[in-house]
């Protein structure tokens, strides 16, 4: 029964410093934007320039003619 003294203010600084942590992230800008970070992998690189347009590939009606 004595190990309730020890345990119960062990809990009260665990949760201070959790709440205390919290804070810290929501006043650093940790929540801010939770959208962009999973869309960016999609549009990471830049499209090349050296792959060809459509206009210049070889069209199957021209071959026909």
């Amino acid at each position: 029964m004595d190990i309730i003294y020890l345990l119960i203010p062990l809990a009260l600084v665990f949760v201070a410093v959790a709440v205390w942590a919290f804070f810290w992230a929501v006043d650093n800008g940790q929540y801010d934007d939770l959208e962009s970070p999973s869309h960016s992998i999609l549009f990471d690189q830049e499209p090349s320039s050296k792959q060809p347009t459509p206009s210049t590939q070889p069209s199957e009606n021209k071959a026909n003619d």
